[in-house]
């Protein structure tokens, strides 16, 4: 069998790490399966990948602040980029065949670009999932964003089912969303993606925090919109000494580099503060930490609860309240503790969350059902796409030429 996964990647790490978790769960317990991503991540080439996963590299698009996009590299026009995306897509998945087509976040892809391999794909019977994450934003402006992107006919035309990887207990993602009864019967929520193997992974080797030392791993993720809590949290160790704990700072691979620099020097005038830019195997920190503190987005959010660690987010409101949603409702759960960027970022009112993080209770304390059943119940929802996908050629003339790669006597 043959999966395919579509990532746009425009910025930052979290479609790019949930769509390789899924494609290592898949191959991991199916050794007739292979994956193929498509990713516009500029550094997907940095991770390491099981046997039977690999990837295709689409050009790189960057979401500007007021909401446009832009070629990441190319110097051509952003219309340019994305026609040579969509037509790299749609040729990779005629060839490849696909059994199984995962569309990640976006319906139709960035700016449409999925929407002709949606039509072949569902031409030849392949079967389309949308995979969604827990939270998407504010309802009010997911809203209007889908009914500009005319969204919705898409999940009714395309698509054979809607993955949820999170619980309803935390959000429903489309909340806002008018959605006929067919669409909503397509929907299932998989439970969080549960994170394992870092205790074999190695520790990058660091200079002030030993091996055995406890401390708090800071991180923002691809770090392109982190500094200000970067700074927030360095502060807090400039203005108090004493706190009990260690900080190493995990910068992310997308922070500008000047930005990296200046807080890399002023980390470096801290006995107790360690930076790093990116570490692909970010897991490992993670597992050693003795708390996290970080932004709240869906892939840390699934460590914190893998690894059983207490943690401190601080989520960004801006340009989505995914983050936000997300950490209050955590809280509300007992799952974590959220702390709210008003923009004042008072180091001692840091400093005294910092303090706090040991004596927070662990999230395994709290009891919710299937909170991290991710990984079992995409096992079981894809084994029942091949099924409907292999009962769909048993019932086509194998003369029929939409079907000129597989026919019913391949099944």
């Amino acid at each position: 069998m043959r999966v395919l996964i579509y990532s746009h990647d425009s910025f930052g790490l979290g479609h790019l790490r949930r769509c390789r978790e899924i494609a290592h769960t898949l191959v991991q317990n199916n050794k007739h399966l292979s994956v193929l991503i498509l990713s516009g991540s500029p550094i997907i080439g940095s991770f390491g990948f099981k046997a039977r996963v690999d990837f295709v590299r689409i050009p790189g698009v960057i979401k500007l602040r007021d909401g446009d996009y832009t070629s990441l590299n190319l110097h051509i026009d952003i219309e340019q980029t994305l026609a040579i995306r969509s037509s790299i897509i749609k040729h990779t998945a005629e060839f490849y065949d696909p059994d199984l087509f995962i569309v990640d976040k976006e319906p139709l892809g960035l700016r449409g670009e999925v929407e002709d391999t949606l039509r072949l794909m569902k031409s030849r019977g392949t079967q389309c999932v949308l995979g969604l994450r827990d939270v998407m934003d504010d309802p009010d402006l997911l809203s209007t964003e889908w009914e500009r992107k005319n969204t919705v006919p898409a999940l009714s035309e395309y698509y054979d089912d809607i993955w949820v990887y999170g619980l309803p207990q935390i959000c429903d993602p489309l909340e806002g969303i008018e959605l006929p009864p067919s669409v909503q019967r397509k929907m299932t929520y998989t439970g969080y993606l549960q994170r394992t193997g870092a205790h074999d992974a190695p520790m990058p080797v660091l200079e002030k925090i030993g091996e055995d030392t406890p401390y708090l791993l800071v991180t923002v993720g691809g770090g392109g919109d982190g500094e200000e809590i970067i700074d927030w949290v360095l502060s807090a160790y400039e203005s108090d000494p004493d706190l009990p704990y260690p900080a190493l700072f995990a910068l992310g691979p997308f922070m500008n580099s000047e930005l990296q620099h200046d807080f890399q020097v002023r980390a470096s005038k801290l006995d107790n503060v360690e930076a790093i830019t990116f570490n692909a195997q970010f897991e490992s920190l993670v597992d050693r930490a003795i708390g996290i503190v970080g932004m709240g987005g869906y892939n840390t959010f699934c460590e914190i609860l893998s690894y059983d660690k207490r943690a401190l987010i601080i989520p960004r409101t801006v340009p989505r309240m995914e983050q936000y949603i997300r950490a209050s409702r955590a809280q509300e759960l007992g799952l974590v503790k959220m702390l709210e960027n008003t923009g004042e970022r008072d180091p001692l009112t840091m400093a005294t969350a910092l303090r706090n993080i040991p004596q927070q209770s662990l999230p395994s304390s709290v009891v919710v059902p299937g909170l991290l059943d991710g990984q079992e119940n995409v096992l079981k929802l894809a084994n029942k796409c091949f099924e409907a996908k292999l009962s769909s050629l048993s019932t086509i003339d194998i003369t029929d030429p939409i079907l000129n790669t597989k026919t019913a006597s391949d099944s």
